[in-house]
């Protein structure tokens, strides 16, 4: 099947390799003709297992091609919409420029038949909108919402939990559902739920898993609080909470907190939208839910503040992490980046270290310092902060190892990923988020 993929960012450029790797021809469409360049040439322009690999075996195969031109898309019989929607400036809501000027640089392109596939994520009633811009065209919307966790975002495009398509339930929405049944046939036969719905569920289906995902993290995060304020401990409470089949432990994990270019906005633009319709009372817990994940932060900073005894000027610290979460370069809305700043602008010696996101944070705060390999960041540190679970930290780093590198022997485990034990019996001050 012919198709094209407008916008190329996250989203995009991985949709339209693993489209392009299942036997479609695929054409990606984007405004940045640098990206363009980078991605036509086979190099990935962020850091995603796998999608270098995929980029490479599309430009071979002829099956994926990249265009800064939108006239390039046309004759596709799909054309998947990716771009981005951030925060407006200034607010909460969904910024929509960028899914209208895609739309209306797509119009003069369309004809009868051809499907609109939005992806991206918008507030509920998008769909309806621009189903109605496009109708004199003779081309359809349905809306298929991604759900790409970054790091795994190859692995669950080709093989997704799920597969949620919103249409009308005239003559062409359905035949737009067997399009996009026919473009996701492998996925199907391997026995994945193809799922349809209306528009407006399909749009709050991405919406309500994230605002799910979010009150999951920040309640543990919460129970956090309340651990250390009693002298609990939070890893043995989500150990025991995970065993009720009801709630489970995955996502339990308490720490810093969530971050990235989606989950923080998209809830904030769930709620919002959910204000515009008259049901704010009905989200008004996921004001708390940002609250919450935004004070973890403040509490790492603390514990390392109150380690050190409060002496923080001009004592090193090694930062690991700077990505928002590992197997991933993404340092947007990183609650890694900031905690490292705030321990900047208190005075300390930061020295910063990440396996992929090194140069995306030193071009977004030169003021930081930063060290390419993790042992240099080590090197006579007054303290040592793990903000990104990345394996050679918590796996690959021993403590002793790390006990011959650094001047002073504290530790703070801002994702709780290590074992607290065998750090202190290598003579470690060891503090994680809510523990003993």
């Amino acid at each position: 099947m012919r198709m094209s993929v407008i916008g190329c960012g996250y989203l995009g450029a991985v949709h339209a390799a693993a489209m392009a790797s299942i036997g479609h021809d695929v054409i990606g469409i984007d405004v940045d003709e640098r990206k363009v360049a980078a991605l036509d040439a086979g190099s990935a322009p962020f850091f995603e297992p796998q999608l270098r690999e995929l980029l490479a075996e599309g430009r071979a195969s002829g099956r994926l091609r990249f265009s800064s031109r939108m006239a390039d898309a046309a004759g596709a019989q799909v054309h998947f919409l990716a771009v981005g929607t951030p925060q407006i400036p200034g607010g909460h809501a969904a910024d929509l420029r960028y899914v209208d000027a895609a739309i209306d640089e797509l119009l003069p392109h369309l004809r009868a038949g051809d499907v609109i596939a939005g992806k991206s994520t918008v507030p509920v009633g998008t769909a309806a909108r621009l189903a109605a811009r496009v109708i004199d065209s003779g081309a359809t919307v349905v809306w298929n919402p991604e759900f790409l966790r970054e790091g795994w975002a190859v692995h669950d495009t080709l093989t997704p939990d799920r597969l949620v398509v919103g249409a009308e339930t005239d003559s062409a929405g359905t035949r737009a559902v067997a399009v996009l049944r026919q473009v996701y046939a492998a996925a199907v036969a391997a026995g994945t739920p193809f799922l349809v719905t209306d528009l407006a569920t399909a749009e709050l289906v991405k919406g309500a898993a994230n605002a799910f995902l979010a009150t999951k993290i920040s309640f543990i995060n919460a129970m956090a609080e309340i651990a250390e304020a009693s002298g609990a401990d939070v890893a043995l409470l989500a150990d025991a909470l995970g065993h009720d089949s009801r709630i489970g432990r995955r996502y339990l994990g308490a720490g810093i907190g969530f971050g990235g270019g989606c989950l923080p906005k998209d809830i904030r633009a769930f709620a919002a939208r959910a204000e515009e319709l008259g049901r704010g009372e009905a989200v008004g817990f996921l004001h708390e839910v940002d609250a919450i994940n935004l004070r973890r932060r403040e509490r790492a900073v603390r514990l390392v503040v109150d380690a050190l005894g409060g002496l923080v000027f001009g004592r090193r610290i090694a930062v690991l992490g700077a990505a928002f979460k590992p197997f991933s370069d993404d340092i947007r809305d990183s609650p890694a980046l900031d905690v490292a700043v705030r321990l900047r602008g208190l005075g300390a010696d930061v020295v910063v270290t990440d396996p992929a996101a090194l140069d995306n944070a030193a071009a977004a705060h030169p003021q930081l310092g930063y060290a390419r390999h993790r042992d240099d960041a080590l090197r006579e540190a007054d303290a040592v902060v793990i903000v990104t679970e990345w394996d050679e930290y918590r796996r690959d780093l021993s403590p002793t190892h790390a006990g011959g590198l650094v001047r002073g022997r504290l530790i703070i485990d801002g994702r709780n990923c290590l074992d607290a034990a065998a750090w202190r019996a290598a003579g470690w001050q060891y503090h994680g988020m809510g523990r003993r």
